[in-house]
């Protein structure tokens, strides 16, 4: 096997120490620093010259240091003559605008795929993006890995007498139906729409749903304004509770007052992204042996998807 060695940045260095002790192996050394004016600082504190480098760093909040700080430590290690470097992007920011959907719109997910390109980033390995499409978005390979097998059996582990998926909105009816067959559960739609501007979203829910245990399946939750008026509407209908599972806890805004104080019985979430505070409603799922053991398999060139397929 070739020499391979951890780097992680500052965003979620739990994160990347778990990876390291998933692996048993350290995490390298950098000096990252910040000038006064907020400019990032990158000194590679090790050689690397010959070596398959991995940098474990997400792209979440604050998501433009984020980004710049993996952008700069990959010319670093790309100065210092380092063979390979993969990039571990647990969350993958900039990803909500993947296409035109106005006119004079960015696709912001495709220009950072360039920027991380153009940097030296050889290999990319992400979860759940927001749109798998965007794999296309990179002219390197792209590990897009499912979320899904962290939540599998801790939806199991609850013994719901009633469980049914349900999808927030519309658009992720691809994902919840994916959990609902793997589980083998019926599902159903929540599909949320405003009539006029200026007045409160009317919930349309597709399914039947009284006297069921209800599981929301997303690739993230943010201001949890969705989240949580769909659990209401479900609670309304007769709902006998309802769980959120999302891959990435962004939860920005007034996020934790509105899982705290509303409908939402539990929150389901992994570590892609370090939360801001805690909450008895919110139970951390971790993706470091998922992560760990993908990067295992990158290095000895072994099958990914296999891995999921054990799951399945």
């Amino acid at each position: 096997m070739r020499d391979y060695i951890l780097f992680s940045g500052t965003a979620n260095e739990e994160l990347s120490q778990e990876i390291a002790k998933y692996l048993d192996m350290p995490l390298s050394k950098s000096n990252i620093k910040r000038f006064s004016d907020g400019e990032i600082s990158v000194q590679i504190a090790e050689s690397v010259r010959g070596k398959d480098v991995f940098i474990i760093q997400p792209t979440s909040a604050p998501a433009n240091a984020n980004l710049m700080e993996l952008l700069i430590m990959t010319d670093a290690l790309k100065r210092s003559s380092a063979r390979s470097i993969t990039a571990v992007v647990p969350y993958y920011g900039y990803a909500r605008q993947d296409r035109k959907a106005a006119p004079r719109v960015p696709i912001t997910a495709k220009l950072v795929a360039n920027l991380m390109e153009t940097a030296g980033i050889t290999r990319m390995v992400t979860v759940d993006l927001h749109a798998s499409q965007i794999q296309g978005f990179f002219d390197i390979p792209v590990d897009n890995l499912y979320g899904a097998i962290l939540f599998m059996d801790y939806i199991k582990s609850k013994n719901f007498k009633n469980p049914i998926i349900a999808s927030p909105d519309v658009g992720g009816v691809t994902r919840a139906r994916y959990f609902a067959k793997k589980l083998g559960l019926d599902m159903v739609i929540v599909d949320k729409r405003r009539e006029k501007a200026n007045e409160a979203e009317v919930m349309n829910v597709i399914g039947e749903v009284e006297g069921k245990d209800v599981i929301f399946i997303d690739d993230m939750i943010d201001t949890a304004g969705t989240m949580t008026k769909g659990a209401k509407a479900l609670k309304d209908l007769g709902a006998n509770s309802v769980m959120a599972c999302c891959t990435h806890p962004v939860l920005s805004g007034p996020a934790y007052d509105r899982i705290e104080n509303g409908d939402l019985d539990e929150l389901v979430i992994s570590n892609t992204i370090p939360l801001a505070k805690k909450s008895k409603k919110i139970k951390m799922l971790s993706t470091a042996p998922m992560l760990g053991e993908v990067i295992r398999r990158v290095q000895n060139n072994e099958s990914v998807n296999t891995l999921f397929a054990l799951h399945s």
